[in-house]
């Protein structure tokens, strides 16, 4: 557990560091697509489906609504 838990923590610095200097709307399209892939796995897992496929799409779906709102059409 110890082994993997060090690059595990690099990795996620390394992650949390690369969006420091990212725009609105790169952020909001960025924070929609995670989030949207969360939900469309969770959903799909749940009612049965390929969680994979329900990533994707729920992924894509929230990028767009991110980058809409990004940019400020909501």
């Amino acid at each position: 557990m110890k082994r993997i838990l060090l690059p595990v923590v690099l990795c996620g610095a390394l992650l949390a560091g690369g969006c420091s200097n990212l725009t609105r709307e790169e952020q909001t399209t960025l924070t929609g697509g995670a989030i949207g892939a969360a939900g469309g796995a969770a959903i799909s897992a749940l009612a049965g489906g390929n969680a994979g496929i329900g990533a994707l799409i729920g992924g894509a779906a929230g990028a767009v609504a991110g980058n809409l709102k990004g940019k400020g059409y909501w």
